[in-house]
Order: structure tokens, then sequence, then C-alpha cells
């Protein structure tokens, strides 16, 4: 294959792939949003791009912007590797503010976190009206109060600097991506799908299989129960008429929490204290949300995971319980779960067929590398110790998880994080079992299976996960179901909205196309207070 010829590219650093080129061409002279699948060089796309400033403006600084510490490292390592330049100066929380702004001396190529940056420019630190090009990596996340909306807003304010924006999924509803076009100032598109013609070429393919588990009969008692005792609260939210009936599910709930916090806030302001009833409200709600997570463990993650969950659930000696953990914890269904739990010997299936999946690849081809995907910690550890106890000899598991440190539960620094994906790419690793902290940029492409431990509704997880294999060489992305859950509803929800997404992105691309642009954003509705585990 040729490779891109470029004086500021080393020579034989970059595939000089057709479609890349079209849509550096374009990202040179315009704000451009680029939607390309993972594992078809969106970095690659970038890179070029920044050669061209980097040659025609050499007075000018570049930023690279990427959501995670290792993101920052890869990318500051392939602008290294491939482009003539001075060393790459990463910037992450890790530098003190003063030591950070002694580093900047431009003309350079800086990549950074964008909460680092965000910061520096509230504090008037970071001299922006220096750069000539912002990259902003998994672009999708320029919504909200996410950092990347404040970089675009100063940007847009002051120097209105080039603005590669990169992403594979950028979400799942037209409001989502309006939202990106207008916080990063963005005015062409540029789409390709596997199926583009000019992409065909260099697809893989990855196949994707749907394993379902069926649920063993004491597994399926334990979630009767914990519905019951979901279903317990859940009536009493119902004759306050904050609730109808038959909409226990984490939506609706999340909905009655936030309302009902909304009224506490009110009554707070008004120099009262919330009345009993209110906080009965509250106290439901929690214990419902309690009892609906507990659910989501016993039917898609394991047995072990739910005891785990109850020992973190009562307060250690000396503390307090809450009125919740208390309604909870005391509701005579779900002190029969706790019971049962404790006689119980067998473990969730899925365990095994994770487990039986990853060891027949890498009984059958020992090169391979392997990704599992869960939700959760307490499952990620539960699944590299049984990997290492039944896996064999041919799997060497990790775990991966993020930097946090909850308790005894350790997280990965930033260092430990690079070193691991390091050992992925040498092989003294084959198995990455991960959280969600693994989804996003990963570059390692040889990739052969994803095994996703539960099914996944957000459209831009499932797109971002099932890309870490594919790309270069047909790869496998198999979904772990349970049965009879709602790991079946999940599954399919996450077709339908990946088929919508593309279906909205192809109307936005027409649009586009005619030189017009996705209309401004609609006032954002309070955001939903989403828990998310890692």
């Amino acid at each position: 294959m040729a490779t891109v010829e470029h004086p500021r590219v080393r020579p034989g650093a970059l595939d000089d792939r057709l479609y890349q080129a079209h849509i550096a061409e374009t990202a040179v002279g315009h704000n451009t949003l680029v939607v390309l699948p993972t594992g078809l060089g969106k970095t690659a796309v970038a890179l070029r791009v920044i050669a061209e400033f980097l040659l025609r403006h050499p007075a000018g600084s570049v930023l690279f912007l990427a959501p995670t510490r290792p993101l920052v490292v890869q990318h500051a390592r392939e602008v290294e590797r491939t482009l003539f330049a001075p060393p790459p100066l990463t910037l992450t929380g890790a530098i003190p503010p003063d030591r950070r702004a002694e580093l900047l001396r431009p003309p350079q190529v800086v990549v950074a976190t964008p909460q680092v940056i965000a910061n520096d420019l509230a504090e008037g630190q970071f001299p922006l009206d220096t750069f000539t090009l912002l990259v902003f990596d998994e672009a999708h996340r320029a919504v909200g109060d996410y950092p990347y909306v404040t970089v675009g807003r100063a940007n847009r304010s002051g120097p209105n600097s080039r603005v590669l924006a990169l992403t594979a999924s950028p979400g799942g509803s037209l409001g989502r991506i309006r939202e990106v076009w207008a916080n990063l100032a963005i005015d062409r598109f540029e789409y390709r799908t596997e199926q583009s013609p000019d992409v065909l070429p260099y697809v893989h393919g990855i196949g994707v299989e749907t394993v379902t588990v069926p649920v063993p009969a004491p597994v399926q008692r334990l979630a009767i129960l914990l519905r019951a005792a979901v279903e317990r609260q859940a009536k009493v939210l119902t004759e306050l008429d904050l609730l109808s009936p038959g909409e226990t599910n984490r939506r609706a709930l999340l909905e009655v929490g936030a309302r009902l916090h909304r009224q506490i806030e009110v009554e707070r302001s008004r120099a009262g204290s919330p009345g009993g009833i209110l906080w009965k409200a509250v106290t439901a709600q929690a214990a419902a949300m309690k009892g609906l997570h507990a659910l989501e463990l016993i039917e898609s993650q394991g047995v072990d995971s739910l005891r785990e969950y109850f020992r973190r659930q009562v307060p250690s000696e000396g503390k307090r319980w809450t009125p919740a953990t208390r309604a909870f914890l005391t509701d005579p269904d779900v002190e029969e779960v706790r019971r049962e739990l404790g006689r119980l010997t067998l473990e969730h299936p899925k365990l095994a067929t994770a487990v039986r999946i990853v060891r027949d690849e890498l009984a059958r081809n020992p090169q391979a590398r392997v990704i599992v995907f869960s939700q959760y910690r307490d499952t990620v550890d539960r699944l590299v110790a049984e990997l290492e106890r039944t896996g064999g000899e041919a799997v060497r598991p990790a775990r991966f998880v993020g930097q946090a440190t909850r308790g005894d539960d350790l997280g990965l620094s930033q260092k430990e994080q690079v070193g691991l994906l390091d050992r992925f790419r040498a092989g003294s690793v084959n198995c990455l079992v991960a959280t969600s902290v693994a989804e996003e940029g990963l570059d390692i492409p040889s990739t052969d299976l994803v095994v996703f431990y539960e099914p996944i509704p957000d459209v831009i997880r499932t797109i971002q996960r099932r890309g870490r294999t594919g790309r270069a060489r047909t790869g496998r992305a198999v979904v772990l179901v349970a049965e009879g859950t709602r790991d079946v509803g999940l599954h399919r929800s996450a077709f339908a909205r990946e088929r919508r997404m593309h279906e909205m992105l192809e109307r936005v691309q027409e649009e586009a196309a005619r030189g017009g642009s996705p209309p401004p954003p609609e006032p954002r509705r309070v955001q939903r207070m989403l828990t998310e585990f890692d």
C-alpha cells in the first residue's frame, strides 16, 4: 500500500487511503465534524491535517484534545512517531497549573485533556490565540457542561481557529448532533460507514454474535423477590401520585427523584423544612432504585456481584443507616434474598460462558487479543479470577479499570493503564477485562474478539465497544444475553437505536451537502442524574 508523502510526515509512517485524504482536504479548509467507524483511521485523518497546518502555519501551535489520560499519551506517541515536529507536549491534571504555563512555548503540538485546558482558560493561563488548529477527539462529548463546550466557546469568541472534530458515533438524536455542531462551530460534515464505496476496500468486517444464557431457577427466584421489593416501594410513590402504575423502571424512577429534589430545594429556599410526606417519597424512590440495581446485578451480572452489593449496603460499625438503606434492607423480600444468597453455591452461568468463549478463542489462536467488557468492577474482578483459575495456560488476563479508588476497590493510575496497554500490544497480557474506560480510542489494531458481558442501550458506547475489534483483520463481537431478563430488551433497543442514528446521519449529510447545516440546538432540558458504574 502507498504511504503518505508530505514534508511534515515521516516516510512510511501513514498509509495513503483515498477517503482519509478527501476528509483531510475538507478539514484543512473548514471546521469539520468527521464521523468514521472505529478502526478506519480518525487519528490518521487528524495527523494529516496537523501535518498540513504545521507546514502552512509554522509559527502556530496545534491543540489535540482527548478525554482521558491514556488517550492523551497514545495520541502524543502517534504525533511523535508520525510527524516531523518538536516533541509533543502532554498536559494532564498530573502537571500543576504553574508548571503547565511554563511548558507552553509556541509553536508546538499540545496534546491535553479538556479539563486541564478549560480550567486554565478560566484562570486566563492558556494562550488559545497562539493555536491555529484545535482537534477534538471523541467529539460526541461536546454537549452539556463537558469541557469541550468551554474550549469551543472560547475559540468562537476569540481566535476562531480551525476545528477538527472526530467521533465514531455522535449520538442517536438530531438534537445531540445539533448541539455538537453549534458548540464547536462546525460548518462541514464528513460521514462514512463501512459500506461507503471509498471505505469498502479497507473494511475487515466484524461478526456480531448473540449468545443467550439460560438463567437457573434459584437465580430466577431471587429476581422475583427483588421485583416484589421494588414494586412495594413503587406502590408508595403511586399512592402519592408521583408514579403511574406499571412504570417501575429506571427512567421513571429517576424522573421522580429529580422532581422530588427540586421540590426539596424549593421548600428550603422558602426557609421552610420539607414535610414528612416529601421525605417519605424520597425514601421510597431511593429504596426502589437500590432494588432495581440489585435486580440488574442478579439478572445480568452474577450471584457474587449481588453478595458484594449487599455487603457494601450494610453500614459499618458506628455509621448510621440512611432511611432508604433501612427501607431497602428490612424489606421482607430483600431479607429473604439475603438468606437465600447465604445458601447458594452456584454462580450465574454467564461467568462460565464468558470464560469458555475467551478460552476457546485463545486456544484456537494463541496470538489473538481479547477484550471482555463489563459495566461493573465487581464483575471485572470475578472474571479475572475465574479466567486465571479455569482459563488454561493460553489465557493471560488483566484487569483494566479507571483511576478512581473507592475503599478497597483500587483504580489504575495513568502510568499503570498505559503500561498495561503496552503489555497487551506485546502479548504478555492477551485478555483485558475492562470497564467503560476501555471503550474510547484504544489503538489496539490486533484485537480479535470483544465480549459484551451484558448488552448496553447507549448507542455510542455500543459502537465504541464493538469497534475495539475488526481493525487489522476480521473480528468478532459476542454479546451475552441472560434469557428472560432486561438484557433482552437492552440488546434489542441497542440495534434499533443504532439504525436510527445512521438514518439521522444520512439526513444531516444530505443537508450539509446542500450547503446547509443542522438547525441550532433546542434549549437543553435538565439532564437526568444517571449513575455510571466503573
